[in-house]
């Protein structure tokens, strides 16, 4: 649980450092002029939103992970629910993806 929260402070963070986007639009726009260092989809995101997405990082070679739903993500961004964020910061975009890699060690 604790690696959990550690993800949603550091996105949280990147928030007030106005280092993240949300929503579709802004983070396919984002993705695609390659200032997005990380992008993070709801797990209960639509399948078409999922493949959509996957299919852009794939192209653009940003990392994806998909985590949490979009009530969470969206708390942790202090707005109502977001099915996608990007993070636009590479020292946030590591720190999540280590706590992510951490949580799959333990699982």
């Amino acid at each position: 649980m604790a690696n959990r929260d550690k993800i949603l402070s550091l996105i949280g963070l990147a928030v007030k450092a106005g280092r993240c986007t949300s929503g579709e639009m802004m983070t396919e726009k984002e993705t695609k002029s390659g200032r997005a260092k990380l992008v993070i989809v709801a797990v209960d995101a639509s399948d078409n939103t999922k493949k959509n997405f996957r299919d852009m990082c794939e192209f653009y070679r940003v990392p994806i992970c998909f985590y949490g739903d979009k009530d969470t993500l969206g708390h942790a961004m202090g707005k109502e629910f977001r099915a996608s964020l990007a993070i636009l910061d590479e020292g946030f975009a590591d720190g999540i993806q280590k706590e992510l890699k951490n949580r799959e060690d333990i699982a």
